[in-house]
């Protein structure tokens, strides 16, 4: 697998508060990596750190194979594209206006800053001032101003911020489409939900530490959801399966088995019926990426 995003033992201190602590992303070629963690995990400071807007403390950082350096970084930069934090642009041009001054800076063609705007559908509004935009128009402009490149990697904090549903969807159309053209799109994001629909690939961050990377099916492979156990006396299974494996009533007829492998399970149900309770059915809890997000995190708020 080829890595356009790799990181050793990444670390950013402020004072003695490590705000990422010895972190190793991996982020393949090609794909729509989620980037996820509560407030204050480090997501916003390990992304300024690969585009070398903040120093590291200790580690190191490639992108796209070359390792970011001072010497390198004039380089690297010009083929990443990125939207941080508040959307850039002059509140008092327009649109095009600030397009073209991305174009000039860059040395953009005018068939680069088209695709661009069109990409983002935004051709319509951009005869306006962007202090008239929505939020959700200056941050289509500043993706915008991100894709003008071309950029082989597109590295996006918050990119749905202030987007209504139709914008989210388009979005997310978006990224798929880029990361099927060859373009590695690094997002993170609060709307677990949409990220869920988009990603190939998850990293989740926890006080500054990475607690998984992967794919979405080895993260739910690794989550073990509650069983749940349909039973014509809740009460007596409960009382059966309390002490030994932490069984808690769910309503009238269920009782819950919370991190139970399948061995347990067949042996609380066979612990059930041993008591004489009749079992209507067992079933694993669905769980969404939310769920399980919440319990690798503790119930970090994003």
């Amino acid at each position: 697998m080829s890595f356009v995003v790799t990181t050793e033992k990444l670390t950013k201190k402020y004072s003695d508060c490590a705000v990422v602590q010895d972190l190793d992303l991996r982020v393949p070629e090609g794909c729509v990596y989620g980037f996820l963690g509560p407030n204050g995990s480090g997501k916003t400071t390990t992304m300024k750190m690969l585009l070398s807007l903040v120093h590291p403390s200790s580690g190191h950082v490639q992108i796209l194979g070359s390792p970011m350096t001072r010497a390198t970084r004039r380089e690297l930069l010009g083929r990443i594209g990125s939207l941080i934090e508040s959307p850039p642009g002059y509140s008092h041009l327009t649109g095009w206006e600030n397009m073209r001054i991305v174009q000039r800076l860059l040395g953009l063609d005018d068939r680069q800053i088209d695709t661009a705007v069109q990409l983002v559908r935004m051709r319509k509004q951009m005869s306006k001032k962007v202090r008239e935009f929505s939020l959700g128009m200056k941050q289509r402009l500043g993706i915008a101003m991100a894709l003008a490149r071309q950029p082989k990697l597109l590295i996006l904090d918050e990119p749905t911020n202030g987007l209504d549903p139709a914008g989210i969807e388009e979005m997310r159309h978006l990224w798929k489409h880029l990361a099927d053209n060859g373009v590695t799109v690094m997002v993170s994001s609060h709307l677990l939900d949409e990220i869920d629909k988009t990603v190939t690939m998850l990293g989740i961050l926890s006080h500054g530490r990475m607690i998984f990377q992967g794919t979405r099916d080895q993260l739910f492979s690794a989550a073990t959801p509650d069983v749940l156990i349909d039973c014509t006396d809740p009460h007596r299974a409960h009382d059966c399966l309390s002490k030994r494996y932490g069984s808690t009533l769910e309503n009238r007829t269920v009782v819950r088995l919370p991190d139970a492998d399948d061995v347990a399970v067949s042996r609380a149900v066979a612990d059930v019926v041993g008591a004489g309770v009749g079992v209507y059915g067992v079933r694993r809890e669905q769980q969404s990426l939310e769920d399980v997000f919440m319990n690798l995190t503790g119930g970090g708020y994003l």
